[in-house]
């Protein structure tokens, strides 16, 4: 059947992103170890997170995509006195059980309108983006990660000492076109962070995309260049802290494919 009647029907079909790119992607982005371990911040399950202890004079957290509970950031500021400002459009207010330093009714992308704000103007209207002093960046966008910070100057990339963020649409990575947002993405990630940590999120299954096996969603964590020196390669797949986010389901571990066994 020719594409054109098959579009014509609602189908639209294409070659498959090649296995080559695909692994070359997950190559770029082994987790490396550093000379900061790292430790648990919220949750044992869903909504805590793997940091590098390298959280001195860090003056704030940034944490867009509010969820029912905030274990990440009320853990953060109990251990810590790191308080967060948070943003999601899809919800009136943050969680019952935390005072953020603020919140914001907008989701992040990559342009201000009446519905989003940009990374850049979110973290620029903030009295701590006058201080000299480096942030946090704890992300749950559901698929806006990639054109948010692809959309954010470097600059502003670069205040960020620490980003844990949370990568969906891996099954869309099939797709070449789309594949090409995913290469800019972490192009742009990889030329300021180093990622230190890469955890399957088990709320999703095991794609099989053509030969390359991946996570449906999976959290990194990253560390900026100038704060870490790149001791070795990460062997521990699941960590020791990792949990599994959704707990009645059983641990996922990462792939061989994506830690140098392919």
């Amino acid at each position: 059947m020719e594409k054109i009647e098959l579009y014509r029907g609602g189908v639209y079909v294409d070659n498959m992103t090649s296995i080559g790119r695909l692994q070359k992607l997950a190559s770029s982005i082994r987790p490396v170890k550093t000379e900061f371990p790292l430790i648990r911040i919220g949750s044992k399950n869903d909504g805590g997170y793997l940091v590098p202890d390298d959280l001195s004079d860090i003056s704030v957290c940034f944490s867009p995509g509010v969820d029912v509970n905030s274990s990440f950031e009320n853990d953060l500021l109990k251990k810590t006195g790191i308080n967060s400002h948070l943003a999601d459009f899809s919800v009136d207010a943050p969680p019952v059980d935390f005072v953020p330093k603020s919140f914001i009714k907008k989701f992040l992308g990559p342009l201000d309108n009446d519905k989003h704000i940009t990374l850049q103007s979110w973290v620029e209207a903030q009295e701590e983006y006058k201080l000299q002093y480096d942030f946090i960046l704890q992300m749950d966008i559901e698929g806006g990660e990639y054109l948010t910070l692809i959309a954010t100057p470097e600059h502003v990339l670069r205040r960020f000492r620490i980003a844990v963020i949370e990568i969906h649409d891996v099954a869309s990575w099939a797709h070449p076109i789309f594949f090409n947002t995913v290469e800019a993405f972490f192009e742009k990630l990889l030329n300021n962070f180093y990622v230190v940590h890469n955890h399957p999120n088990n709320h999703g299954g095991l794609l099989d995309l053509n030969g390359f096996l991946a996570p449906q969603f999976f959290e990194i964590t990253l560390i900026r260049k100038d704060r870490a020196n790149v001791l070795g390669y990460s062997d521990e797949f699941p960590h020791p802290l990792d949990a599994p986010c959704y707990s009645p389901r059983a641990e996922m571990k990462l792939p061989n494919n994506w830690f140098g066994e392919h």
